[in-house]
């Protein structure tokens, strides 16, 4: 039981930040691993123009 009640209050801890999707279009972005920035995509930075 004590898993369980561990479990339960990392949830709901966890629950309290999350919010709403609001912009379903860009789930499959998320998804693919796109990344945003306050809202922005952010084009990934090429490893060799360092």
């Amino acid at each position: 039981m004590r898993t369980g009640s561990s479990t339960f209050k990392l949830i709901e801890s966890a629950q309290e930040r999350w919010r709403a999707v609001n912009a379903p279009h860009l789930v499959a972005l998320v998804r693919a691993g796109a990344r945003f920035k306050r809202g922005v995509l952010v084009e990934r930075e090429d490893a060799s123009a360092a």
